[in-house]
């Protein structure tokens, strides 16, 4: 929670520190746009995905491309490490997801998941699942343990997923403006939060640290949250003027970062202190 990347349309990644706003380092080396970025759990290492269909793995420390991993045949939607970053799971518009092997040298993916019918919006990763989201209208979730595939239906395209911090429920945002909350092991409907817009754009959905509140992104140019267990609109932030792309909450403590038109912005409590 000290740090955050950010990704964008001219071609680069960048390492802040969002507490004081400084940038630390930019990574060249993608062909087009990137999509996505994700950081290892030791902060040593960086994943991205892009337009140029590239997976890449970067060094943070050297600002150098370690590895590129190419085999998906669309734009890299979504990208994330497993646990002990071995592994670099990617999402596509090809409609697979794809698992890497950062150790070896091999230039094809250890496993392939084409269970999809439409491009992968979303990919998130706990200690033995792997959960997608697609535009097919899924929720599908890869239990690694028992080898088991569980696709819960929701019927409009699907934008972001995550699962709870306590690993009990799965909350998924879909064009329909309307965030779904379901209980990981049966799929039931636990929740639906909606006040939002979002028809058009791929908008991240989370949730706080504390798993009470639900949040999600909006093309109002806001960033709305939800009371999880009632229900009721807790919050609505003005951000900006148009639609609101990315956001991510800080891992243990009140801190939400959220990105819009090129810019990102930083929202905390007032009695925050940063680590």
């Amino acid at each position: 929670g000290s740090y955050c990347l950010t990704c964008g349309s001219d071609k680069t990644l960048k390492l802040w520190n969002p507490h004081k706003g400084t940038a630390l380092r930019t990574y060249q080396g993608h062909g087009y746009e990137v999509l996505d970025a994700a950081g290892s759990f030791d902060n040593s290492q960086i994943c991205s995905g892009g337009a140029d269909k590239a997976v890449a793995l970067w060094d943070v420390t050297t600002g150098q491309v370690v590895r590129k991993y190419r085999g998906h045949a669309g734009n890299v939607n979504c990208v994330q490490f497993n646990e002990e970053a071995t592994v670099i799971v990617s999402g596509s518009i090809d409609s697979t997801v794809r698992c890497w092997d950062c150790r070896s040298r091999r230039p094809d993916p250890i496993q392939v998941l084409d269970e999809a019918k439409d491009g992968i919006s979303s990919v998130k990763l706990s200690a033995h699942e792997i959960l997608t989201g697609s535009v097919d209208g899924r929720v599908r979730r890869y239990d690694l343990r028992t080898g088991q595939l569980c696709s819960d239906y929701i019927g409009s395209p699907i934008t972001s997923v995550c699962f709870s911090k306590d690993g009990q429920c799965v909350l998924a945002a879909s064009l329909d403006s309307t965030l779904r909350l379901l209980d990981k092991d049966t799929g039931e409907l636990l929740g639906e939060y909606t006040g939002h817009r979002s028809t058009t754009y791929r908008l991240d959905c989370v949730l706080n640290e504390q798993d009470t509140h639900v949040g999600c992104a909006s093309e109002d140019g806001h960033v709305y949250f939800w009371n999880l267990v009632e229900g009721s609109l807790a919050l609505s932030l003005p951000v900006g003027q148009g639609v609101v792309q990315s956001l991510a909450f800080h891992p243990r403590l009140p801190c939400l970062l959220v990105a819009t038109q090129g810019q990102v912005t930083l929202w905390r409590e007032d009695t925050f202190q940063p680590e």
